[in-house]
């Protein structure tokens, strides 16, 4: 059963919920909450980008959701003027899920943290994205858990000295984008908090995405792990680490446009100077691919140095979604199995206690 079945507008797309012929700005979509993280935090950042970018939607904001876990960036559904919910550490994708299922009129939005979303709410993330719940997600990650003062977190260092490693990290740090494309994500994206250009870009296509959107966010915590992302806000540095993704564009970068992404001989992918591997041995990149390995093998272009960092939409495909299943379910078992309360009720599986 989708929304179109049960009379409401179809999920996905600019569309995808009721519209407002009302014209909304940016402070349309703000609380009247005072606004409480560190100065200097990245979380400022994308929440002003993402309030300048709703009005672009012509969404109702009775309409839109934004879910939450626990942490700083938890905190963004109070700064919202729109419904939403703090949940519990890591729940906030089973929360998604339960109300995306039973509101296909709405748009939901999770925001959780590196440390929310991959430690604790490891699972939940995983299977949202596996089942393709009609979701988006952004996770920002600012490798540290802050709200908690200071502890490492699934995408730390490693090696790194924080309160709970004085004799720092012996973990192995996940790369969230590759964790996403392992799960069979359908849209995954990665975005700076400094480049909102690139951060409206990347979150115009998951608004207008069917199926479970993961946006990963690079976000600075001033606190804990300052310049944790420097190297790619630093306009030399930047050119040569950055590696963005523009569909149906052989993939180029570098001051001069010298380095370019290339095949190996064992099937994946690697950076070298296209004076030496000539244009026509680029890859031209295309996020459409329905086998995972092409975006995937993008993912692992990156490292926790930030040498190769590739933003944009690595992966954006479609497949039936989880939510409409289940209501298309719902749909046939009450067409086959008429409800009877008191056939139910005094069904075989019933017992007579004494």
């Amino acid at each position: 059963m989708t929304a179109t079945d049960l009379g409401l507008p179809q999920l996905g797309g600019l569309d995808h919920v009721p519209t407002t012929e009302e014209s909304q700005k940016a402070k349309d979509f703000k609380s009247d909450q005072e606004v409480r993280w560190c100065p200097g935090c990245g979380d400022y950042v994308v929440l002003n980008t993402i309030q300048s970018f709703l009005p672009q939607l012509g969404l109702k904001r009775e309409n839109i959701v934004f879910l939450s876990g626990i942490g700083c960036s938890s905190r963004f559904p109070y700064y919202m003027n729109t419904y939403g919910m703090h949940s519990i550490h890591g729940r906030a994708p089973a929360i998604a899920t339960g109300l995306a299922s039973t509101r296909p009129d709405l748009s939901v939005w999770v925001v959780t943290g590196d440390g929310d979303a991959l430690s604790i709410g490891g699972n939940h993330l995983i299977h949202a994205l596996r089942r393709n719940v009609n979701l988006t997600i952004l996770l920002f990650n600012n490798r540290i858990y802050g709200l908690t003062k200071g502890q490492y977190s699934p995408t730390s260092d490693a090696g790194m000295v924080t309160k709970s490693t004085p004799f720092g990290s012996v973990d192995t740090p996940f790369n969230p984008v590759s964790l996403a494309l392992g799960a069979e994500a359908t849209f995954v994206g990665r975005a700076l908090d400094s480049d909102r250009q690139g951060l409206n870009e990347v979150l115009s296509a998951a608004a207008a995405h069917r199926g479970s959107a993961l946006v990963e966010i690079y976000q600075n915590c001033p606190i804990f792990n300052d310049g944790a992302f420097d190297v790619l806000k630093d306009k030399d540095e930047a050119a040569e680490r950055i590696i963005p993704l523009t569909p149906g564009e052989p993939i180029r970068f570098g001051s001069e446009n010298q380095y370019g992404v290339t095949t190996t001989a064992w099937g994946g992918l690697e950076v070298a100077k296209v004076s030496e591997i000539g244009e026509d041995n680029l890859v031209v990149h295309d996020p459409s691919i329905a086998d995972t390995s092409y975006a995937f093998a993008l993912s692992r272009l990156d490292d926790q140095q930030l040498q190769h960092t590739p933003t944009g939409i690595l992966r954006q495909v479609q497949r039936p979604t989880y939510d409409d299943g289940i209501r298309e379910q719902t749909r046939q078992a009450g067409e086959q199995h008429p409800p009877d309360l008191q056939a139910l009720l005094r069904g075989k599986d019933t017992w007579t206690v004494n």
